[in-house]
């Protein structure tokens, strides 16, 4: 081989392996192309039975709610937003628009988001829209107005589960008389847009990790496997400090009992200064195009330092991973490993679960 032909080869692999021959290298199955989608909080991917993917998250401006949708969940990088909704000029819905999450039941579309009022930003509360089209980028947007529940003082992050015909909504709102927190409340559905009386805590931050900056528990996911009701959440500050944790109740359980909800004494997924994963938090589940493998989506920063209010540092962005299950039916979060390790590696199992 001459010396000519010797160059051409090389800079070939060089090429291949650092990923810019022809772009960046294609993920393989149930690997992802992180990060899915820059700037954007509080993931939530929504599966349609014929496997389209619908993905809503807040954005930095928090001023409007938009929708993606692409038949892959690597798709969702490159996919158009539409925007469907901008938020009120006064009045109610007209600032902090936050944590989105688009839902399809009994053939409508609602989408449940958090938010302020043009006159106080924080006077947070939780609303709702419908949408009866097929598509939910497209067709009209109805308000349907706030979600009222109790104590109704700080309400935000509502997300929607059915388990043995009855639906269910947890959200998180003040729930103590001692001090400034938040922690998550659930109740039954009396429709899409309405709850039921009983309404109860189901968590409350009580450890140390879930304490710092802010007394925090938010962002609750659901994924029923392996006969238990799984509920992640997120905790304390939006900085470094976020992370994971999680709660579960026998499949048969009471829900609305407190008593039946278990929670770990630790965070299942949190910073990791190797991995450059800084405060990974506020998750959503959603099923692979394989039909059958569990993921999750989540966002996270890939910096540590935040000058000033990290809730107005724009750069969490949007992550998938693979979930793997343990051989005792316990969700597998793979602390130590990459977002594509998860895909192909067997992570650790969880410990110290409160019996």
């Amino acid at each position: 081989m001459n010396s000519t032909k010797l160059l051409q080869l090389l800079l070939a692999v060089t090429l291949l392996f650092s990923g810019c021959a022809g772009g960046a290298l294609k993920p393989t199955k149930n690997q992802f192309n992180n990060p899915l989608a820059l700037q954007r909080a509080d993931p939530h991917v929504w599966k349609t039975k014929d496997g389209t993917y619908y993905f809503v998250a807040t954005v930095p401006e928090y001023d409007r709610l938009e929708i993606r949708k692409s038949k892959t969940i690597n798709g969702i990088k490159e996919a158009e937003p539409v925007v469907v909704w901008r938020k009120h000029e006064k009045g109610p819905m007209g600032n902090h628009i936050w944590a989105p999450e688009l839902h399809q039941i009994d053939g409508k579309w609602y989408i449940y988001f958090a938010a302020g009022s043009v006159e106080d930003k924080w006077a947070i509360r939780k609303y709702a829209l419908s949408n009866t089209s097929a598509d939910p980028t497209k067709g009209e947007w109805k308000e349907e107005g706030e979600i009222v529940s109790k104590p109704n003082q700080f309400t935000l992050d509502a997300t929607t589960f059915e388990h043995k015909g009855q639906r269910y909504m947890i959200w998180v709102d003040r729930a103590s008389n001692k001090e400034i927190n938040t922690g998550l409340y659930i109740a039954k559905m009396t429709s899409p847009t309405t709850l039921g009386d009983k309404q109860v805590v189901i968590s409350r931050p009580e450890y140390a990790w879930e304490r710092i900056g802010h007394n925090v528990n938010e962002a609750p996911a659901v994924i029923i496997r392996n006969g238990k009701v799984f509920v992640t959440f997120s905790a304390s500050a939006t900085d470094a400090n976020y992370a994971l944790g999680l709660l579960w109740a026998k499949e048969d359980a009471d829900l609305l009992d407190t008593a039946s909800w278990n929670k770990l004494p630790e965070p299942v997924f949190y910073t990791n200064e190797r991995l450059k994963r800084f405060g990974p938090g506020h998750n959503s589940f959603i099923v692979a195009e394989d039909g059958k493998t569990d993921v999750m989506i989540y966002h996270a920063r890939d910096y540590k330092e935040i000058k000033g209010e990290p809730l107005y540092d724009p750069n969490r962005h949007t992550r998938a991973r693979v979930l793997r299950w343990t051989e005792d039916g316990m969700p597998d979060f793979g602390q130590e490993l990459d977002d594509n390790e998860m895909a192909v590696k067997k992570g650790k199992q969880a410990k110290n679960a409160k019996k």
